[in-house]
């Protein structure tokens, strides 16, 4: 991992009505410093299973590729319960990924949520053991592949800048919550 992580790319998925079945759009910030470089966007499944391949395919496919350090995730699940398989996308990106989060989530209700009510749920459980332990820096939690907790904590630090959230994060929030409500709403 690069002493100094400059460039990243931070994906947050579109809000979405809890009666909506198809596409969510995913919107990837790409970010040099703290300056706003670029825009990624894709769609996911809503509670499918192709959340690490899209976001692989939109990292490896764009421009901004060859210069990116790091990954940073809006959570572990997009578009529902559209697990990310965390190994699995930094060994294919071949970089570090972090899942930064507000809050630690109920595992339990998600566990009984995951294994009573969804398709496939027994497959994006073990996704979700298989992402790690979650563990605090500061006021945030995460989750991580590729770097020590630590080296996630450098990451973060100069990241957060308006708000509690790592500023890649924040941007691609409001980018995906105004795209597809033609305003912003929220906290990232």
């Amino acid at each position: 991992m690069p002493r100094h992580i400059h460039h990243v790319v931070a994906f947050d998925d579109a809000p979405f009505e809890r009666s909506h079945r198809g596409d969510v759009m995913v919107v990837g910030a790409v970010f040099s410093g703290d300056r706003l470089d670029g825009v990624l966007s894709g769609k996911l499944r809503r509670d499918g299973a192709n959340a690490t391949r899209v976001i692989v395919e939109l990292v490896r496919r764009s421009r901004f590729f060859p210069q990116l350090h790091a990954v940073l995730l809006q959570g572990i699940t997009f578009a529902g319960f559209n697990v990310v398989d965390l190994p699995a996308l930094h060994a294919a990106l071949g970089m570090p990924v972090l899942v930064v989060l507000r809050q630690p989530p109920d595992l339990d209700a998600v566990r009984r949520a995951l294994l009573g009510h969804v398709r496939g749920g027994a497959r994006k459980w073990r996704l979700i053991e298989a992402a790690g332990p979650i563990e605090a820096i500061g006021p945030l939690f995460v989750q991580r592949a590729g770097l020590s907790l630590a080296e996630a904590s450098c990451l973060l630090t100069p990241l957060i800048r308006h708000s509690r959230i790592p500023e890649p994060l924040r941007v691609a929030h409001l980018i995906a919550g105004g795209v597809t409500r033609g305003e912003s709403t929220g906290r990232a």
